[in-house]
């Protein structure tokens, strides 16, 4: 269980002076003596994957080993597609500890390169998953610190909201188990008290999921008590919902290696749950404190111990620091900085303005007096004499939904904005995007039960009711996104949501900023579009304004590669790390062979390494190609496309940057016929 990392343990010996830990992990005080006996246990070990093996290619396979208390049926496919923490077990060349983890990502198949095509459409389970910590081989694996046996755990900060007004306490608090992981922070906080009669032994038990095996340990230790009272919600009774309170009840079912005790009274309580067994089970704080209450009543302790419940759970529920990209002191440390400032910048298609700012900040000082907006929301600088114009254009835009109605419970129907898959999104955290206020924490509602990978309809929940929401000025058409947050994997990868096209918007600055305009000899457009996702829309509106003038248009988008083993190598085939990519052919546009072989030529010129594919998806160039232009889409080899886990070289970005640059300093291109 993850409870034997050194992650999870650390923090359980600072959490109260005098507690013990046995060999096979489980943690116990004593307080009182005399009669009554009593003996009050939580579960610690909490779910999790480990290692079970490293591929020569640096992917880890992992397996289950706990399948029996997992508590929901798409319990796996909420790890599709995922940021994950990899427990590693020495310390990381790159940055990070084993405290931290190795961070990783679960593969998943690219949206672009199965379009047209039959995709599986049974839930993702365990055996099909391949975790990318950013390797190439089983030895970088190892010099990371993984490890077989490893444990791994979905990477994600417990998602507090409901809260409106002036009050900064959440009303809900989501988080992978945290049934559970409250119901520990209930017992530690009543271990501070002592009872006024008799003795109680609190435990904080070890691989519960095999049958409790770590509490019986303890028991047998123990001998018999007058009373056991598991804090668990898998030992609860039945009825988890959304109502208010606690469960308080007979231990559910007869637990085989508990029979040491021979407990006199067997009692089970836990908070209740929404949404339970899945990644954002939710509970409500204020059913949280009630537990803390009647935890401390059956300890036999002073309820007013329940106080200290708020800073043990602090201990308690998941910790967030996995998310924050580890420090890499080397070349490519400036690129990624400026990649994750605009990865982490939130902007559904038709909600761009934050992004455009943020481009608009990181200008050049040249570039900045030159930016215009046009009325399509497009970031435009046009620099050098005015004949013979090129024009390099990347999308601001990401993937996201758009609210399309708000039911009275304040639960909201989703439209998708780009193409995707909506199982990537079920059962993870989410957020609502106001102008001009801050987002609004919540969840993507989770099935109850499922046969089939994708959701027909995907639904948000915020905690707060529709009036509020309207109240607060969300109505149709406001986004909802995913959480993001961009980190580096191994030494030169890097992952986030909407690298596609922030790597395009990055390339572009990182030319610019390269970029003497004094020695253009021609006219030079960098434009960063709008509403690309859904349908090239800014593109159109600045081909409509520019097309007529513009001999050759470079696309800077995405190339969706077949380099990781989920995918078919047919075609797409550019491995990551070998350079940028012309991306010759794609579904909208066919760039001329002999303008591929100018663009290989300036490269080569230049040192900078090339790849020359054909792939799925269209490209904003396109629709300047509809007005004359041709169009010779430049990219980047990219995995995971259109998922919260999109994975890239940071070396290739650079590639790619140089690239723009010196195509923006070569020669004029060839007349049009």
């Amino acid at each position: 269980g993850a409870e034997r990392a050194a992650a999870v343990s650390r923090p359980t010996a600072a959490l109260l002076p005098g507690w013990t830990r046995d060999a096979l992990g489980s943690w116990t005080i004593t307080r009182g003596s005399g009669a009554p006996t009593r003996v009050v246990a939580c579960s610690l070990d909490r779910p999790a994957y480990v290692v079970s093996e490293i591929t020569d290619d640096g992917y880890l396979r992992l397996h289950d080993p706990a399948v029996a208390r997992r508590q929901h049926p798409l319990w796996d496919q909420f790890h599709e597609g995922q940021r994950v923490r990899v427990i590693a077990t020495a310390a990381d060349p790159t940055g990070g500890s084993p405290a931290a983890g190795v961070p990783g990502v679960i593969g998943v198949r690219s949206t672009h390169l199965y379009r047209r095509r039959a995709v599986d459409s049974a839930r993702a389970t365990v055996d099909a998953f391949y975790v990318d910590v950013g390797a190439r081989s089983r030895s970088e694996a190892e010099q990371l610190g993984v490890r077989l046996l490893a444990p791994v755990t979905r990477d994600m900060p417990p998602v507090r909201f409901g809260a409106t007004g002036a009050s900064q306490i959440a009303a809900y608090v989501a988080a992978p188990a945290i049934a559970q992981r409250i119901g520990c922070a209930t017992v530690a906080a009543a271990a501070r008290g002592t009872p006024a009669h008799g003795r109680t032994t609190f435990v904080a038990a070890a691989q519960s999921a095999y049958d409790q095996t770590g509490l019986a340990a303890v028991l047998a230790r123990t001998g018999p008590v007058d009373s056991l009272i598991l804090v668990d919600p898998a030992a609860a009774p039945t009825g988890l919902g959304d109502s208010t309170g606690i469960l308080d009840g007979p231990l559910r079912t007869p637990i085989r290696t508990l029979v040491a005790a021979r407990p006199r009274a067997g009692r089970a309580l836990s908070v209740r749950t929404r949404f339970p067994g899945t990644l954002v089970e939710t509970v409500r704080l204020a059913d949280a404190e009630r537990l803390a209450t009647a935890v401390a009543h059956a300890a036999g302790v002073d309820p007013n111990v329940a106080r200290g419940f708020p800073a043990a759970a602090r201990v308690w529920t998941p910790a967030t620091a996995g998310l924050a990209s580890p420090d890499h002191p080397d070349s490519l440390a400036a690129d990624a900085e400026l990649l994750r400032r605009l990865a982490d910048t939130y902007g559904a298609s038709g909600h761009e303005g934050p992004v455009r700012e943020a481009v608009r900040a990181l200008l050049p000082a040249w570039a900045g007096r030159r930016a215009t907006v046009d009325t399509a929301g497009n970031l435009v600088v046009a620099v050098g004499p005015d004949r013979d114009t090129v024009a390099f254009v990347a999308h601001l835009d990401e993937i996201g939904f758009a609210v399309t109605r708000i039911a009275p419970d304040g639960t909201v129907a989703l439209r998708p904005l780009g193409g995707f898959y909506r199982s990537l999104w079920e059962g993870q955290p989410a957020l609502l995007h106001r102008d001009g206020a801050p987002p609004l924490a919540g969840v993507f509602v989770p099935r109850d039960s499922a046969h089939t990978r994708e959701p027909s309809e995907l639904t948000a929940w915020f905690g707060i009711d529709s009036s509020t929401l309207v109240a607060l000025g969300v109505r149709a058409g406001a986004a909802v996104t995913g959480v993001k947050s961009g980190t580096r994997l191994g030494t030169t990868r890097f992952t986030a949501r909407s690298s596609d096209d922030r790597t395009g918007d990055a390339a572009l600055l990182l030319a610019m900023r390269a970029l003497d305009p004094a020695r253009l000899t021609h006219k030079v457009i960098f434009a960063f579009t709008t509403r690309e996702e859904i349908g090239l829309e800014g593109a159109a509106a600045l081909a409509a304004e520019w097309g007529a003038n513009v001999r050759r248009v470079y696309a800077v988008d995405t190339f969706v590669a077949s380099d990781a083993p989920l995918e078919s190598h047919r075609f797409a085939d550019t491995p990551l790390g070998a350079g940028a990519v012309i991306r010759a052919v794609d579904n909208s546009s066919a760039a001329p062979a002999e303008d591929v072989d100018a663009v290989v030529a300036i490269a080569r010129r230049a040192g900078i390494r090339i790849q020359i594919g054909t792939t799925n998806g269209g490209n904003d160039g396109s629709e300047f190609a509809r007005v004359g232009a041709i169009d010779v889409p430049l990219s980047w080899p990219g995995r995971y496309s259109h998922s919260p886990v999109e994975v890239l070289d940071l070396r290739d970005l650079r590639a790619l940057a140089n690239l723009v640059a010196a195509l923006a300093l070569a020669p004029a291109p060839r007349a049009q016929p």
